[in-house]
């Protein structure tokens, strides 16, 4: 979605002000260049504090005090965090999971199929519309709050899985068969009698309703879209903060929303990105994250949540937080949102500290973001609305993803692992790869390199897209556990990998654990495939007298195109030169510099290329000559191809000439 400015701001939560000072923090907020503020998500207690008592007061509060200090404003519907009296009235609104029944005091511990659940949500999202649906600095409304199914087993979750297996399989046999529900007398012959869900051991069952629950949360969404769409103006967008697998930081695919087919109900994707700082700030979960986020409307997207200060262990060197700003609009955001304006004094987030600290003082933090501010508020224009394409995508799969958690590999080695090795793999030697969902087949054509990792559950479908992509010129790389099963987890029963070995070349019927294996001269870890070549090149064996017959990597000429296929859990230096290998026949050029220096670049609404050169690393670097060329957008500066430093923690931003 364009948007007509950069947005810059920050949550805020006059509900858990020790005093009143509103006044004080939006003309701070001024200073600051920050022009939105994101409320609204985590109030239902305080507009509803009792059942069907509702008190907006504070809210309206909020939006004429925005108002007065040319705020806008993006509304987050309360429906994440229910209230004491809900829970009390309704019991079984509290969700029922595989590790039993749910307590009152966490959030996100609802079912969201319970009907007096959505019976009130829709009554506090009814209320809260009346309220809002007239103020002119309302620019959007963002649906829940990092939404998921919450592992929900409750009996309406369970009877609307049981209706959409039905649905699926019009003969009950049929299913038996699909899912080998025979194995030690698991059939089910009367579709009354289809059993908890709780006590499968089932991987197959397991796993598809761990991809109906992801239903759950595209069919809220809808929902909840369809309500909010009767009050407010086309001009007023709908998003969600979309969060990631996590790893103490946004790591990965998120593993319990399907979000590429949830963002359909939004008019713009929003996301919540975290990650480490100081001198593990790298920038690879900042791009991963953002090309998720990009790739789920193709289209720019907001962040809605990140980290000013966060945790103690995230609070940033000086110019960190500006480096990450821009970090973000290079990878095609139209925002940079903190969460949040100021450290909470109590409660569970006290210390995930806001932009402002617990004293409310113009810290460090506080002064970096105003330079960053005021300096969208002057070229942000230029920045706004960048298009961002690549000529490589890597494909991911929810489906793919359940897969491996339900047949784990060995040492705990998981999807988000194997495809972020992948992507980071990339990221070092500045190739930056659009994310697309496996399932998205019309779009391979429009990349030269298409890589799949650990695409474990592929439908036939998929498999044969991707064989007639090469056959018409791509280049495929793929990685082990690729192709080995269907949607339901059932093993193909022919040769592996299915349709795809002809492809490549080669072919196993044996994998094993690395023991003393290397390849490339690296030791091997987790997992490894003994692939034999047919009519593919090796290019690395396996280094080890019992297995070095067999191949690592190989590489296959099939028809016009060329696939890789990498057979084990290479070293990422090994891996690299791989990925090179595989650019080189997709005839895509590599940037002259690598990682710490981040290279990264799109089109404007001026259709000129801008382009950002980061340096992650805590030493001033000089680049090559040649790589920087084009006007310095911050420093009126003009480059021409000279060598240049930039210091530690800093960027340049060519328009250009």
């Amino acid at each position: 979605m364009k948007t007509d400015k950069l947005y810059y701001g920050a949550a805020y939560y006059e509900e858990y002000l020790p005093y009143d000072r509103i006044d004080k923090d939006f003309m701070m907020m001024n200073r600051a260049g920050i022009n939105v503020i994101r409320i609204g998500e985590s109030t239902w207690s305080t507009w509803e504090p009792v059942e069907g008592e509702f008190d907006f007061s504070l809210l309206k509060h909020m939006l004429d005090k925005a108002l007065e200090y040319d705020l806008s404003v993006i509304v987050g519907t309360p429906t994440y965090a229910i209230p004491s009296w809900m829970a009390k009235k309704y019991p079984d609104i509290l969700a029922l999971t595989h590790n039993g029944q749910g307590l009152y005091g966490h959030r996100q511990n609802m079912d969201i199929t319970n009907p007096d659940y959505l019976r009130h949500c829709e009554i506090i999202i009814r209320k809260m519309m009346e309220v809002i649906k007239d103020y002119k600095n309302v620019i959007g409304i963002q649906i829940d709050n990092e939404t998921k199914p919450y592992d929900t087993c409750t009996k309406y979750a369970q009877d609307k899985f049981v209706k959409y297996m039905q649905g699926m399989y019009k003969d009950i046999e049929e299913m038996n068969r699909e899912f080998g529900f025979n194995y030690w007398s698991n059939s089910i012959h009367r579709w009354e009698d289809f059993p908890d869900v709780r006590g499968t051991i089932n991987g197959s069952l397991s796993a598809e309703y761990k991809y109906f629950q992801r239903t759950l949360v595209t069919d809220f969404f809808e929902w909840q879209k369809n309500i909010i769409r009767e009050y407010i103006k086309d001009n007023v967008f709908i998003t969600h903060n979309f969060d990631f697998g996590w790893k103490g930081f946004s790591f990965g695919l998120q593993p319990e929303v399907n979000q590429h087919d949830a963002a359909k109900s939004l008019d713009v994707a929003g996301c919540d990105i975290y990650h480490p700082t100081r001198n593990s700030l790298t920038g690879r979960e900042i791009s991963f994250c953002g090309a998720i986020a990009y790739s789920l409307k193709k289209d720019n997207y907001l962040v809605l949540e990140t980290e000013a200060q966060g945790f103690a262990e995230w609070t940033p060197y000086e110019g960190q937080l500006r480096l990450q700003a821009y970090s973000h609009l290079a990878g095609g955001a139209n925002s940079v949102m903190y969460w949040h304006w100021f450290s909470l004094h109590n409660a569970i987030e006290t210390y995930w500290k806001g932009v402002l600290s617990h004293d409310f003082s113009e810290n460090a933090v506080y002064k970096e973001a105003c330079i960053v501010g005021n300096e969208l508020k002057k070229y942000g224009d230029k920045l706004k609305n960048l298009k961002v394409k690549s000529e490589v995508a890597i494909l991911v799969s929810n489906r793919a993803l359940s897969g491996i958690d339900e047949f784990p590999i060995f040492g705990g080695l998981t999807y988000n692992d194997i495809v972020r090795k992948f992507y980071d793999c990339f990221y070092d030697i500045n190739i930056f790869c659009d994310v697309l969902d496996s399932k998205d087949k019309e779009s391979f054509k429009n990349y030269k390199l298409i890589v799949c990792p650990a695409l474990y559950s592929a439908t036939e479908e998929e498999l044969n897209a991707l064989k007639e992509y090469v056959k018409e010129g791509g280049t495929l790389v793929t990685g082990f556990k690729t192709g080995f099963s269907d949607e339901h987890l059932k093993v193909y029963h022919d040769t592996e990998p299915h349709i795809l070995n002809e492809v490549i070349g080669a072919h196993y019927d044996q994998f094993t654990v690395p023991d003393g294996v290397c390849a490339d001269n690296k030791e091997l870890s987790n997992f490894m495939e003994l692939l034999t070549a047919d009519s593919a090149d090796v290019i690395y064996p396996y280094e080890n007298k019992h297995y070095d017959k067999y191949a690592a990597v190989t590489k296959n000429k099939y028809n016009d195109g060329f696939a890789y296929y990498v057979a084990a859990n290479l070293a990422d230096k090994t891996l690299t030169k791989v990925l090179k290998m595989a650019l080189e026949s997709a005839k895509i050029d590599l940037p002259n510099a690598t990682f710490p220096v981040v290279i990264k670049s799109g089109i404007n609404d001026y259709q000129k290329r801008i382009t950002y050169i980061f340096n992650y690393s805590d030493d001033d670097v000089t680049l090559k000559e040649g790589v920087a060329r084009g006007h310095e957008i911050l420093t009126d500066k003009v480059y021409n191809g000279e060598s240049v430093t930039i210091p530690m923690w800093s960027f340049l931003v060519l328009e250009e000439i």
